[in-house]
């Protein structure tokens, strides 16, 4: 640590020189006023977002947001429209050479030819890098040894996105690209795959991902962006998504749909300082007061609409409540 003496300084000497702060490092992808559109329909309307070094960081939508055309652009395979682009300091279009030893790839499908085994391809990709990891070590710890032989095609979705994953991370990259990384997988393999993200996360590795399991994005993720309509709507930490200074939420799924005007009359109901926001049909969310004279308000309401509770659920608000708030859209597969 550098240390500044108090002494007066003499008068008629020059002062010295301010000590100034490392400026932090650029983040590893900064997107900037980016536009894509395919005739038209836009499928990305002036998106804006960073991602940190060593984070992870989740993209979150409904499908058509056009969170999959902002990372193929940021992977080098669309040339932005409009905007800018920054993946590592570098243009994914003219730097691409430069870049391309640096990132990893994870693709939800595909990726392999049909009748090469699985080992055989791992060992193929490790062949195009420099400093490729043990391929034997990879595999081992992403379970694949006991497919290692078995041809593309006949591996099950699960074996498939492990493979996908070996393949991203078998060059070192210093950001790596994963998209629906545990698809198909059983629970084992999941929670294999999260300490695997979690411990190259702190070998400094950036990794961006998207993933339809909302519990996944809140267990793994440093930072969440949600796009919809080819914008983001909100970014932050898990926490700060999910807190809305309200202790609980009520969750209220019914057996047949609401009559009309269900929300408002609940909402009239309940009083001042509650909100009801109908999600489908069969479901709404009450945020408010979380105490037994609310959830008494709630299951008199519904006797007196003719609707039977079939979940009546006091909990923290979660990332999927925040989710379905804000685009009104699940977050399909």
């Amino acid at each position: 640590m550098t240390s500044v003496s108090s002494t007066p300084r003499p008068e008629g000497s020059e002062a010295l020189p301010r000590l100034t702060s490392v400026p932090p490092p650029s983040p590893a992808v900064e997107i900037d006023g980016l536009v894509m559109a395919y005739g038209d329909k836009i499928a990305v309307d002036g998106l804006s977002l960073e991602v940190a070094r060593g984070s992870v960081t989740a993209v979150l939508g409904p499908n058509g947001a056009g969170k999959t055309t902002t990372l193929e652009t940021c992977e080098g395979y669309r040339v932005p429209q409009r905007g800018t682009v920054r993946v590592l300091g570098l243009d994914p279009q003219k730097d691409r050479a430069a870049l391309l030893p640096r990132i990893g790839v994870m693709l939800q499908a595909g990726g392999a030819w049909s009748g090469v085994r699985a080992n055989e391809m791992l060992e193929h990709m490790a062949s195009l890098h420099a400093r490729p990891l043990d391929t034997a070590m990879l595999s081992d710890r992403l379970g694949l040894g006991d497919c290692g032989r078995t041809p593309y095609r006949r591996l099950s979705g699960g074996q498939k996105q492990r493979l996908g994953l070996a393949i991203a991370l078998v060059g070192r990259p210093e950001l790596v690209f994963v998209d629906e990384p545990t698809a198909g997988m059983d629970p084992q393999a999941r929670r294999t795959t999260w300490e695997l993200l979690e411990e190259i996360r702190g070998d400094g590795v950036t990794v961006v991902l998207t993933t339809h399991h909302m519990d996944e994005a809140e267990h793994l993720a440093d930072r969440i962006h949600i796009i919809d309509r080819g914008r983001v709507i909100v970014s932050g930490t898990p926490a700060e998504l999910t807190r809305d200074g309200r202790s609980a939420t009520i969750r209220l799924v019914v057996n047949r749909p609401f009559p009309e005007g269900a929300p408002e009359s609940l909402r009239a109901d309940l009083g001042r300082g509650a909100e009801v926001r109908q999600l489908d049909e069969v479901s709404m969310l009450i945020h408010g007061p979380a105490d037994s004279a609310t959830l008494g308000l709630v299951s008199r309401w519904c006797e007196l609409h003719d609707v039977l509770p079939q979940t009546l659920n006091l909990g923290q608000r979660t990332l999927e409540d925040v989710f379905l708030e804000l685009t009104g859209r699940e977050l399909a597969s």
